[in-house]
């Protein structure tokens, strides 16, 4: 019979829509099938910094959330107890500060934490498991990038969300025979931009995994051209590799107005960039993130349940599976150049820059 007889949720890294969606349908089976209490802590692990800023999860606290995006708890990308930073004397230090985490938990009476986040969130619960708590995680990104799991809730929500905008820069782009680049999120993999160009029927895609050069980008304008083509849409995933010929630096601005100015240097043609940005973030999700959202919940509360405990669930060949965090962290799940993707995009006539 389990010990476990309360329990913390927490929320980590970027936000995405499906958060709310875990933490309701975490809370509502702790509750309904073990009848546990459920501790909501809020701002990731900053809650058991400061644990007065927790408070209990109810059926009635949960009650209308699934719908919502962003997420009830609050998050931060800065909460690492690990290496926290303060100000000491007038000075910041950074200071390992987990021991005091793991004994804000006992006090607020916690057994057990359910984590949900990226790559960073995990490896933080990672490590606090391996200091004695009881933790399982629930992988979450936009990026869809963790290798551990084949889908994250909030890709296909953001998927909606890029389709969308190209979909309506299709027309303005026609009207006025523009290049239109539209920049979206994809830090380190380019599958929104892979999988959100080709649902939106971009003609250019440019992400992080393939190298192009502004050259070979022109030239396709160009062919789209002399064939009565006169508009073309780029997709550009933030995190592209900056091609050789570029004279300016990026330095952390805006990669899409960079490659937009380089275009419309190089082929003559009038430019227009749109960067997406945390719009991609935000919304309702979808209803396929909901449906993973809440089966990724329920499945971290069975794991407790049967005390495993350093899991996080994971989505494979359509089943939620558990597989250790140790093993799902640090290891990024990169679009393959040579991908079924990639070679489906390109066998509509798709280009990549190379």
């Amino acid at each position: 019979m389990s010990d476990i007889r309360c329990i913390g949720i927490a929320t980590g890294g970027g936000d995405a829509p499906g958060l709310n969606a875990v933490i309701r349908a975490a809370t509502k089976a702790a509750i309904l099938e073990h009848q546990w209490k459920v501790i909501g802590i809020p701002d990731g692990f900053d809650g058991l910094i400061w644990p007065e800023k927790s408070f209990e999860l109810t059926l009635d606290r949960v009650s209308g959330i699934l719908p919502r995006g962003g997420t009830i708890l609050g998050t931060t990308n800065r909460g690492n107890p690990f290496h926290y930073k303060k100000e000491e004397n007038g000075q910041e230090v950074v200071r390992d500060i987990s021991d005091q985490v793991i004994a804000n938990a006992k006090k607020l009476g916690i057994d057990a934490i359910v984590t949900i986040g990226g790559d960073g969130s995990q490896r933080i619960g990672c490590d606090l498991f391996q200091k004695g708590m009881k933790i399982v995680g629930v992988p979450k990104t936009i990026d869809n990038d963790l290798s551990a799991t084949e889908l994250t809730f909030g890709f296909d929500t953001a998927l909606h969300t890029v389709t969308d905008a190209i979909d309506k820069i299709h027309t303005t782009a026609a009207s006025h025979h523009r290049v239109m680049v539209v920049e979206v999120m994809g830090r380190d993999c380019g599958w929104i931009a892979l999988a959100g160009g080709i649902a939106g029927g971009a003609h250019i895609i440019l992400i992080p995994e393939i190298p192009f050069t502004i050259k070979s980008v022109c030239d396709f304008i160009a062919q789209r051209e002399s064939r009565g083509s006169h508009f073309t849409i780029v997709v550009v995933a933030e995190g592209v590799k900056q091609p050789p010929e570029f004279k300016e630096n990026r330095r952390g601005g805006s990669v899409g107005i960079l490659i937009g100015n380089a275009i419309a240097a190089g082929s003559n043609k009038e430019v227009r960039v749109s960067v997406l940005g945390h719009i991609q973030r935000g919304g309702s999700p979808s209803p396929f993130d909901r449906v993973l959202a809440t089966r990724f919940g329920v499945a971290a509360v069975e794991l407790i349940a049967e005390g495993q405990f350093g899991k996080m669930v994971a989505l494979r060949s359509s089943k939620i599976v558990a597989v250790d965090m140790a093993e799902a962290i640090g290891k990024l799940k990169a679009v393959r150049p040579d991908g079924e993707l990639v070679r489906t995009a390109r066998a509509i006539g798709i280009g990549f820059g190379d």
